[in-house]
């Protein structure tokens, strides 16, 4: 299949062609094979840029599509096709192998009894209140 031929070839950098790739895959007319295409797109895509030195965090996005698409063939897979469920695995091993993926900063905690602030009115000019 040419797309992944092409994918064979990422480097990481801006003249990869993940256009190309990503329209051949969304033309594919079976439903499994356009998300487990998809998905190996983002995969190697993702791969493709951390080979190139990309920092993993930028790169968390693609991985995180990637798995989204497996997961969605997953569902709708043939019987005894077990392709996207090692794909989705292979992409979580991928995660817990580089901790660089993680956000530099995690994102702030809130506690259980947290609320949303509550907005007072607002007074335009011009208006009695």
């Amino acid at each position: 299949m040419l797309g992944l031929a092409i994918t064979d070839q990422f480097t990481g950098e801006v003249g990869d062609r993940y256009a190309e790739v990503g329209a051949i895959f969304e033309g594919l007319r079976d439903p499994y094979e356009r998300f487990y295409y998809t998905g190996l797109l983002y995969e190697r895509r993702a791969k493709a840029q951390l080979r190139a030195g990309r920092a993993a965090h930028i790169l968390l996005p693609l991985i995180e599509e990637a798995m989204r698409c497996f997961s969605e063939a997953e569902n709708i897979r043939p019987p005894g096709n077990d392709d996207a469920i090692l794909r989705w695995n292979r992409c979580v091993r991928l995660l817990e192998s580089r901790p660089d993926f993680r956000a530099e900063r995690e994102p702030a905690l809130f506690e259980p009894d947290d609320s949303p602030p509550v907005s007072s009115p607002v007074r335009r000019s011009g208006t009695r209140g």
